[in-house]
């Protein structure tokens, strides 16, 4: 299940869904709301959407797992760790609740409809730290991010790696930004790989 980053629509990542589909996946993206085509405000219905596809998407497959970027890395930590069911979380680049909050209360994050009202204290009630923590053993955990995000320090990932449970794996790359692990075909495989081996070991 394929969760975007702020601003995006799940067409920008119809060339990971391609790479799922080569590898033998079933591959679901979908337009959180004040996205793309979806209806509504993005707020605190996020992770209940993301729940909501992976209940949908386990009644065709045998296991869930779950590839977020961004503010999409974000709802698959804590969809992940709400569900409780996914063999993995492959989190890219993922953005903590401050750092999403500076960019509300600063005016960045403003290529998408957002309920403004309700956003502020459902991410303020949030810990992405403490929900890392929730996913192992059963889930096992896949952090990726450029060194040269210019958007979200790596140290994020080092730290949440860092507070999470085995299984997991940090991959820092050299360079990059915020988007160019997204797309790059050599991580899109490593990925899809710890995912295989992920379901594998559920089974």
């Amino acid at each position: 299940m394929i969760l975007h980053g702020a601003g995006s629509a799940k067409e920008n990542h119809f060339d990971y869904g391609r790479a799922a589909r080569d590898h033998g996946f079933a591959a679901l993206a979908f337009d959180q709301r004040g996205h793309g085509r979806s209806e509504g405000r993005f707020g605190a219905t996020a992770i209940e959407d993301a729940v909501s596809m992976c209940e949908l998407l386990a009644q065709e497959v045998p296991a869930v797992a779950l590839r977020g970027s961004s503010m999409g890395g974000f709802v698959a930590v804590h969809a992940g760790a709400g569900w409780g069911e996914a063999a993995a979380v492959v989190a890219i680049c993922p953005a903590p609740e401050d750092l999403l909050l500076r960019g509300l209360r600063s005016g960045r994050l403003v290529e998408f409809d957002v309920d403004r009202e309700a956003i502020e204290p459902w991410l303020e009630a949030l810990d992405i730290y403490e929900a890392i923590g929730r996913l192992g053993p059963r889930t096992a955990l896949l952090l990726m991010h450029a060194e040269g995000d210019e958007q979200i320090p790596y140290t994020v990932s080092q730290e949440l790696h860092d507070a999470a449970q085995e299984p997991k794996r940090l991959l820092l790359l050299p360079g990059g930004h915020h988007r160019s692990l997204q797309h790059d075909g050599e991580m899109q495989g490593e990925s899809l790989r710890f995912i295989a081996r992920a379901a594998s070991s559920r089974s």
